[in-house]
């Protein structure tokens, strides 16, 4: 039997195919009308994609308060693909400041463009459009980037003490802004953090950002920071800046704090003993990639679950999606050999979970079950698995339906188990291979939402020929998936993709392609729960933690 496996992993290798583009995009606006006299708007810019001839919001910017020209912090990262038509809308709100929701803004306008035009002229600039396609005076900009692989997230938490005060009645309400200097001399706004009112010695919230937006990956690149007294009308106060670079910054990362000065150049031209308008404090900085954690102990646990529904056809036919050539894998086992054995080197045990939907054993329909009859913790790596899939094929009769909701569920369970050590100990990573649109899309999307509170990510393949449309939705690259409910997926933990697309290139090309967003997956969610990466300590040449018990034993 495993004359298939080899046949599988020896199309593998090292290809020079190039990885999926991301592009990062940033917003500016000008000249917004005001539509109340009486005061500024309140501006939001919402980004849509279409997908299928329907716009779905990817996500929106932040509101800044009383500006007609605002320069957004929020950078939106979208993957490029050169041979596709990605088309884009911003809509720009003036949303009020009694309430945050989009249905009671005020629409201002919006630009239709595609990613290729952003892309090709890096700065794209025009006009926006009201209803019935008038033609505004404002105007909408959106620069992009590429994301050139300095893709590691950096955590900052910002303080100020004895900040200038600005204010007769009250004291300075402070902002700080963080610029990138380019390469040409211009500044590319990083962040802008909340505004910490009354208050001389603010406390910002932590934010992360890229190595990428914040320095180009280049430590040494200036940056300026400028802090700012807000006022309601717009016409913030300027109290002073400084200039500074992450090479300094990573100072923080041993727990010592890293502070400026900050300058008013006004000022010290013309106040004698002026010494600064205020100190600027980096309380700390942490950079944890996907190798800290992996390093630091945390397995990757592989699971696997293959559909065995009748439209895959008899697998005693050669034009099934289940046919067993005796040395031509299928599309099932090319796409489980390709994701298979990277997972697999990130697991101790090798011992990998598989089970399989949709088909009667012999009678019962069972809507789960394991592949692996004859292992009691699961398949002995990726051949383990190949091997279960070929003995039990000839005992199933494929039926139905194809639901996949119940085995999110289940390895959900032992994610949520992991999710209570508060340890970045074990990632699970669930491989789903099926030939059609699945028919529990309601639960399927609930389970998603639910699992994407957890250490988690699921890769659906889609085998053979079927018409996949409807499950792009499943994907958070087209919009932000939501429960029945409404609820929304706290991260985006879903990859689909069909077999087809990489039918006639290599199995290579699937496993880089789905697994390419599964390092940022893991360090996101590690980050946004404040799980530090494991340090384990050594002796004689060993590490002295015990290895991982496997989640279903």
């Amino acid at each position: 039997m495993s004359n298939i496996y080899e046949s599988a992993a020896n199309t593998l290798g090292l290809f020079n195919s190039p990885c999926l583009a991301k592009v990062e995009l940033r917003v500016t606006c000008k000249g917004i009308s005001d539509r109340d006299a009486l005061s500024k708007p309140d501006p939001c810019v919402l980004i849509k994609m279409q997908s299928h001839g329907q716009w779905l919001e990817v996500d929106r910017t932040e509101v800044i308060r009383s500006s007609i020209s605002p320069t957004f912090s929020k950078v939106f990262t979208v993957d490029f693909y050169f041979e596709e038509v990605q088309r884009l809308r911003y809509e720009l709100y003036d949303i009020s400041s009694n309430h945050n929701g989009i249905k009671e803004a005020d629409f201002l306008g919006a630009m239709e463009c595609t990613l290729g035009q952003i892309v090709s002229q890096r700065k794209l600039t025009k006009p926006l459009l009201k209803q019935g396609s008038t033609v505004s005076k404002s105007f909408i900009m959106v620069t992009a980037e590429e994301l050139t692989g300095n893709d590691d997230y950096v955590e900052l938490s910002f303080s100020a003490r004895k900040l200038d005060d600005k204010d007769f009645f009250s004291k300075s309400d402070p902002f700080l802004e963080i610029f990138r200097m380019n390469d040409d001399d211009t500044l590319q706004l990083v962040h802008r953090t909340e505004t910490v009112m009354n208050n001389l010695n603010p406390v910002w919230k932590t934010f992360k950002t890229s190595l990428n937006s914040l320095c180009s990956g280049d430590h040494d690149r200036p940056l300026k920071c400028t802090v700012w007294d807000w006022d309601s009308n717009g016409k913030h106060d300027y109290i002073g800046e400084y200039q500074a670079t992450f090479k300094e910054m990573r100072g923080a990362m041993d727990g010592r704090q890293v502070q400026w000065e900050c300058i008013n150049p006004k000022y010290q031209i013309k106040k004698k003993n002026y010494k600064n308008s205020g100190i600027v404090i980096l309380n700390q900085c942490k950079m944890h990639s996907f190798l800290d954690y992996i390093m630091g102990g945390c397995q990757i646990q592989f699971t696997v679950a293959i559909d065995f529904t009748a439209s895959n056809g008899d697998p005693h036919n050669s034009c099934s999606l289940h046919y067993i050539h005796p040395y031509q894998p299928n599309e099932y086992l090319k796409a489980l050999v390709a994701v298979g054995e990277i997972c697999q080197d990130y697991d101790s045990d090798k011992m990998f979970p598989a089970f399989g939907f949709g088909a009667q054993i012999p009678v019962t329909v069972c809507v789960l079950f394991c592949v692996f009859p004859t292992y009691v913790y699961g398949c002995a790596g990726i051949q383990g698995v190949v091997e279960a899939y070929q003995t039990c094929l000839p005992k199933l009769q494929l039926y139905g339906p194809t639901n996949i909701a119940p085995i999110i569920q289940k390895v959900a369970s032992s994610a949520s188990q992991e999710m209570h050590t508060k340890e970045a100990m074990q990632y699970f990573i669930l491989l789903i291979l099926t030939d059609g649109v699945i028919t529990d899309m309601a639960d399927t999307r609930e389970a998603i939402v639910q699992a994407s509170h957890l250490p988690m990510s699921i890769i659906i393949v889609g085998v053979g020929s079927a018409d996949f449309s409807d499950m792009q939705m499943l994907d958070g690259d087209d919009g932000i998936l939501r429960s029945p409910k409404g609820e929304p997926c706290l991260r985006d933990i879903v990859q689909f993709v069909p077999f087809r697309n990489f039918k006639h290139g290599s199995p290579a090309e699937l496993a880089k392609t789905v697994l390419a967003e599964v390092p940022n997956q893991v360090v996101d969610y590690y980050n946004n729960k404040g799980i530090k990466p494991k340090v384990i300590g050594m002796v004689g040449g060993h590490t002295n933690e015990q290895p991982n018990c496997h989640p279903y034993r």
